[in-house]
């Protein structure tokens, strides 16, 4: 497993520069002063100032400095030296007072002492872990008694299909289930650039259906407020989507028959 990680941590090493320069991140509009949280979480976690706020696999911390614009005192947390040197960097330049850790996920328990009340994570973060429920007891053991967990998530469902540029309609490529053993991929460039050319090339992830997700919270004692689905997504993955503004994009081809992303609410009781 530690084979795979390091792959992953060298990968996303490297596209750390490459994201912060990205038109995806759109670094220079945070500067700015605009906010990159998107509307579902905006919608769904409200009532954060004053509050502390746990970020899990935060990358370069837009989104955890988004957060703390917001009013939340915010603690990022990232596997990838490069994105927390960046997030600190960008912090720092724009005079938010934000914490950021260098640490893998399963490893933070170790390095933290805190309970936060909130938990938060999102888009594209849980495919890099193997154990959903080695992180849900981590997700469970840095909330306060009555602390929220929110996550937003690319739907497993949505990552099944063939995401070539060249695909032209609903195709099932890769797994729904978990097996335990990584889904293997080498890509050039980046989400965030296709064109950028990558030498670490390599990364692994797992899938992780909605139902392992939703039961593991439960497992590590987590009451679940609300599990929602939805027909957009944040990231243009099909080459065959229209964009739908602020909210994403949409399939033009099977649009609303499948969900593309989704949304957990949870606390841990008093």
């Amino acid at each position: 497993m530690q084979e795979y990680f390091e792959a992953n941590r060298r990968h996303w090493d490297e596209v750390v520069p490459i994201h912060m320069r990205s038109g995806l991140y759109d670094v220079d509009s945070f500067r700015a002063g605009r906010s990159k949280l998107k509307p579902v979480e905006r919608d769904e976690l409200r009532e954060v100032r004053g509050k502390t706020l746990l970020h899990l696999q935060c990358h370069f911390g837009l989104d955890t400095l988004s957060w703390a614009r917001e009013g939340a005192i915010v603690t990022g947390v990232d596997f990838s030296e490069q994105a927390i040197e960046a997030a600190r960097a960008l912090a720092a330049e724009i005079g938010i007072d934000a914490r950021f850790i260098l640490s893998e996920a399963y490893s933070l328990p170790a390095k933290l002492d805190e309970k936060f009340d909130i938990v938060f994570t999102s888009y594209g973060a849980i495919c890099w872990l193997p154990d959903i429920r080695r992180w849900s007891k981590v997700v469970a053991r840095f909330l306060k008694p009555g602390g929220t967990f929110y996550m937003v998530e690319f739907h497993p469902v949505c990552g099944i299909f063939d995401d070539d540029p060249t695909a032209t309609d609903l195709h099932i490529r890769y797994p729904y289930f978990n097996s335990g053993e990584p889904i293997r991929t080498e890509e050039d460039g980046t989400y965030a650039d296709r064109s950028a050319k990558v030498a670490n090339r390599l990364n692994y992830s797992w899938p992780h259906p909605t139902s392992e997700v939703i039961t593991s919270l439960i497992e590590a004692g987590l009451q679940i407020e609300f599990f929602h689905e939805f027909p957009f997504t944040t990231e243009h993955w099909f080459p065959f989507m229209e964009e739908l503004g602020e909210r994403g994009w949409r399939l033009t081809k099977q649009d609303g028959s499948v969900p593309l992303m989704y949304s957990i609410k949870a606390t841990k009781p008093a």
